[in-house]
């Protein structure tokens, strides 16, 4: 199997078997995706050497203006894309093989978790894993330790608040926060593009 035709797979909701020849690729493909981590958290790095990481680790050009605080941990790798100005900081954790974007502008905060992957309910399929992707507008900021679940969408300019578990979309522009997370209010600002 190849990396386009594991993506085309997962991108388009399917299933993952355990015991499978996707699930048997998406544990060969974390080899090189815990490597890559690996060194990117071992010792101190220039952000030029972060981004490199990041470009091998996710196999897409990672815009210059992007800042990550190392430790980060992710699983995959290759279908995580970031755009430009986000920030990441410390000890985020993104379980990336179900697909997560993060649009231009986001902040990340510290020790943050974004999940991809649903395990089957039935106890005798529970190796069997559901993608979703998590979509992430353009100038959203995530919180200290926020959590987001498979398939959610956090729309332009909306604030996580630190510590909310995400389990639904998030409209643009407003304020979340809780376990799980509710809107709040909304910000007054307009973050679409211009």
């Amino acid at each position: 199997m190849h990396l386009d035709e594991f993506l085309a797979h997962v991108d388009g909701g399917g299933l993952i078997e355990g015991g499978s020849e996707h699930h048997r690729f998406m544990h060969e493909a974390a080899q090189e995706a815990l490597r890559t981590v690996d060194e990117l958290n071992t010792g101190y790095r220039t952000p030029e050497e972060v981004r490199a990481l990041l470009t091998r680790l996710t196999g897409k050009q990672i815009d210059d203006s992007l800042a990550l605080f190392p430790p980060f941990y992710s699983e995959f790798g290759k279908n995580l894309t970031l755009g430009k100005d986000v920030f990441i900081n410390i000890g985020c954790r993104f379980q990336d093989t179900g697909g997560i974007t993060i649009g231009d502008g986001s902040l990340i905060g510290h020790g943050s978790t974004l999940t991809t992957l649903n395990h089957a309910v039935d106890p005798d399929r529970r190796a069997d894993m559901v993608p979703a992707p998590i979509v992430i507008g353009r100038k959203v900021w995530l919180g200290a330790a926020v959590t987001v679940v498979p398939g959610v969408t956090i729309g332009d300019g909306a604030i996580v608040g630190a510590g909310a578990v995400v389990t639904k979309d998030v409209p643009a522009n407003a304020i979340v926060a809780g376990v799980p997370a509710r809107i709040i209010r909304v910000t007054g600002f307009d973050a679409s593009p211009r």
